[in-house]
């Protein structure tokens, strides 16, 4: 993915930047999404507005980790013909355990991190602050940032992440939220069934081990690159097994859903990571799922909670534009 190449502030005649020139490029921030196979980077403006983007490959390691960062932000400066240490502000966002107070990373396995000061070393690499947050967290900021502002009277949303795992992030009150000891959001980690599946934390039927893509690829094991949309054709063609599996994981994303509802009470839940590509199909069938629970419970029904899940946007760079808001301290709570 390439950006516009568009220089902040904009120059047409190749002489001295401009006072309004220098005063919007101060303004550019930049956020990174760690991936465990690639990382987004975007700089946006003071509006929010995405000013470039760029992706590369992810490291894997410490140093690797650390290399792959600077490499994507030093191309993203380029990009926008100015040295990174020029960017008013640098957000990472990185799954793991994440202390957003000091930027250390840990537990991060999938890219071969037990603990790296990765604020610290971006820092200093880069020559402007950075700030690290969980990729959860920061993908729940930037999601927020483009649902309030088409819609003032949101203030509070969950952002349910379905991929290989399941969490969630806060915005609460236009606020992230991570709770009193950074766990705010962990509902993979509630047991829902237990006589289920062991998890890897220890419990058993938690609802990650029910509805993730982990979840599916044991219950569905295919070699196909999107096990999720085999899954689904599969049971739209009336494999009997497919439709099983199928109908669960429909169950159990909207268990999450109600879940969110009736914990926190937020105005929006809305579906990312990788299982939301399906699009349609899945938000169509988790509605209807809650539809038919609401018309066995007046309770349920008095929720609305049909009209309070959607979708991300399609394309939306969602974690690289919340690390952005992250790197610029803004909508961040303890």
């Amino acid at each position: 993915m390439t950006g516009n190449g568009a220089r902040p502030g904009g120059r047409d005649d190749g002489g001295d930047a401009s006072v309004d020139e220098a005063r919007a490029r101060s303004a550019v921030r930049v956020g990174v999404d760690i991936g465990g196979t690639k990382t987004d980077a975007v700089a946006v403006d003071g509006g929010g507005a995405v000013l470039g983007e760029l992706r590369v490959p992810t490291g894997f390691g410490a140093e690797a980790v650390v290399a792959t960062t600077v490499e994507a932000v030093s191309s993203l400066a380029s990009q926008l013909r100015v040295e990174p240490r020029e960017f008013s502000s640098l957000g990472v966002g990185i799954p793991g355990s994440v202390d957003s107070g000091s930027g250390r990373v840990a537990h991060a396995v999938n890219l071969g991190l037990e603990g790296l000061d990765l604020g610290a070393e971006l820092t200093s690499r880069l020559g402007v602050d950075a700030r690290v947050e969980n990729d959860v967290n920061a993908a729940a900021l930037g999601v927020y940032s483009r649902l309030s502002s088409a819609d003032r009277t949101i203030s509070s949303m969950a952002y349910l992440n379905l991929g290989t795992g399941l969490a969630a992030g806060l915005v609460l009150g236009g606020r992230l939220w991570r709770g009193s000891r950074g766990n705010a959001g962990e509902i993979g980690h509630i047991p829902i069934d237990p006589t289920g599946p062991l998890c890897p934390c220890g419990q058993r039927g938690c609802l990650e081990t029910l509805a993730s893509g982990s979840a599916v690829s044991r219950q569905w094991p295919t070699d196909h690159p999107r096990p999720v949309q085999e899954l689904f054709e599969a049971a739209s063609a009336g494999d009997a097994a497919a439709e099983a599996v199928w109908d669960r994981l429909l169950g159990d994303v909207a268990s999450a859903v109600r879940l969110l509802v009736l914990t926190v009470d937020v105005d929006r839940v809305v579906i990312g990571g990788g299982i939301s590509s399906l699009g349609d199909p899945l938000l169509g069938g988790v509605r209807d799922t809650l539809d038919g629970w609401a018309a066995a419970s007046p309770f349920l029904a008095s929720l609305g909670l049909r009209e309070r899940v959607e979708l991300v946007p399609a394309g939306f760079p969602a974690a690289a534009v919340g690390a952005a808001l992250v790197g610029a301290a803004t909508g961040d709570a303890p």
